[in-house]
């Protein structure tokens, strides 16, 4: 019995990955060689006895995807970010980086993003406005109503918009590509001050979901995660899959920490994953969703849970000129990214800590 639950809580945890990866596919990463960051996070995850999983991320998804110029920008900021993190965790400094930015600034930051997949959702329903309103609907009414469970909510959102997209007779997938092995081939990274500006806005991301994401995994499995080596398996697993032209992967929140074999569930979930990646499945499942069906989601992650839990926890602080540090990082996140927004937020910080604030 304890494996049936092992099994259904990777299955469950699989399901939600999908519409992301889906959101991934819009952006241009491939699908079939992002297997090998599942892949290097499954090994990673079973070699350090780590209960939090990797996967595909909205929130970095959406950034990755929207500051390159180009595919090729967009793979390189992706690698670069992922050496970095790997690097940083190896050497056992992201519990230094935290304590430097401090809690006001890291959720601050997060708050910022949560406002971006805001707007990202919002933005769907010029695109779509059938598919995204059913999609919003639905998905607040799964959220609100049935426990605030993520991933009922994204997986019948998404159900319910491609369902509305067929009735009404629009034409879904036509822009999705089939993609073999073959898909798998070596891209070589480029670098310039923009793919820079994006390594470094997908690191300071990735520093505050992996302390957030893999804390509260790690207390649903009730073990203390550790965050270094959560940073050195989801980085390599972002530097490999972007090497060879597949999306980032990284921490989430997941479900299999609350299995009776944690690590065990995990483990499964990324195997189960790449081996729908590898088979080329999910450019055929993208035939039947359209790409607009996650808008409830993002909403529900972004303006739901997202902002108001870090944004609450950013504002109580009672630093000199807390509330200020919390307000400018998180509006800078939002509308620059979130490189930009924690270096305000820390500069603003050692200001007042140096008596210079107003």
């Amino acid at each position: 019995m304890e494996y049936l639950q092992d099994l259904l809580a990777a299955v469950g945890v699989m399901l939600n990955g999908i519409p992301q990866g889906l959101l991934a596919m819009s952006f241009g990463f491939a699908s079939v060689p992002t297997a090998l960051g599942f892949i290097v996070g499954a090994v990673g995850c079973l070699a350090l006895g780590s209960v939090a999983p990797i996967s595909f991320q909205a929130e970095t998804i959406v950034m990755a995807g929207s500051m390159g110029k180009n595919m090729r920008e967009r793979l390189s900021m992706v690698f670069f970010a992922g050496v970095t993190m790997a690097v940083l965790g190896a050497c056992g400094l992201m519990t230094a980086i935290t304590s430097f930015a401090g809690d006001t600034v890291i959720h601050a930051m997060m708050a910022g993003v949560g406002l971006v997949l805001t707007k990202l959702a919002l933005g769907m329903i010029k695109e779509n406005a059938l598919v995204s309103i059913v999609s919003i609907v639905v998905a607040a009414l799964v959220y609100f109503f049935m426990g605030h469970d993520l991933v009922y909510t994204i997986i019948l959102s998404l159900v319910a918009g491609s369902v509305a997209a067929r009735i009404a007779g629009q034409k879904i997938g036509e822009n999705a590509v089939s993609e073999k092995m073959a898909a798998i081939k070596l891209q070589k990274p480029t670098f310039n001050l923009r793919v820079l500006r994006g390594a470094l806005a997908l690191a300071c991301l990735t520093v505050g979901a992996n302390i957030a994401f893999g804390g509260i995994t790690g207390g649903m499995a009730g073990a203390t995660q550790n965050v270094d080596h959560l940073t050195i398996y989801s980085g390599l697993a972002d530097a490999i899959s972007s090497l060879f032209g597949g999306g980032p992967v990284e921490a989430i929140i997941s479900a299999t920490a609350s299995a009776p074999h944690p690590v065990g569930a995990g483990v499964l979930m990324m195997i189960l994953m790449a081996a729908i990646l590898f088979l080329g499945l999910l450019p055929k499942i993208g035939k039947f969703v359209p790409s607009q069906s996650i808008a409830g989601f993002l909403l529900i992650l972004g303006a739901v849970a997202t902002v108001p839990g870090d944004a609450a926890i950013a504002f109580s602080t009672t630093e000199a000129g807390g509330t200020i540090v919390a307000g400018v990082t998180m509006g800078v996140t939002a509308f620059v990214d979130p490189f930009v927004g924690m270096l305000a937020g820390i500069l603003l910080k050692t200001l007042f800590g140096f008596g210079l604030g107003l």
